[in-house]
């Protein structure tokens, strides 16, 4: 039951992360053609269900602080990610231990 339960959060964590580097590739993406224009290009922003009208530097500022927030958020799910898949491979080695299967073999409970 633990094994299943830490299967399920395993995955979660992986759309997760899956959605984090999603957004941190958008962001970055935006940087690198922000660095394309003129300091004084006319750049709008969303806000809501409104566009407003925004600095270069203002923008650039906004997609920094995203950038650091989603790189952050992906090296803690990562973290998260790494502590439980050992857990998962501790968990396996106790039941197949209570199972008297060797530890050597190829079989892996649950397809992990």
């Amino acid at each position: 039951m633990q094994l299943q339960q830490l299967q399920m959060q395993l995955q979660a964590i992986a759309r997760q992360k899956m959605q984090v580097e999603a957004m941190l590739k958008d962001v970055e993406l935006a940087l690198e053609e922000l660095e394309k224009l003129s300091d004084d290009a006319v750049i709008y922003r969303n806000v809501g269900e409104l566009m407003i009208k925004a600095s270069k530097a203002e923008v650039k500022e906004d997609l920094t602080d995203k950038k650091e927030t989603y790189d952050l958020r992906l090296k803690t799910l990562e973290r998260q990610e790494e502590r439980m898949q050992k857990r998962f491979q501790q968990l396996q080695q106790q039941i197949r231990e209570a199972l008297g299967i060797a530890t050597g073999g190829e079989s892996q409970i649950m397809g992990a």
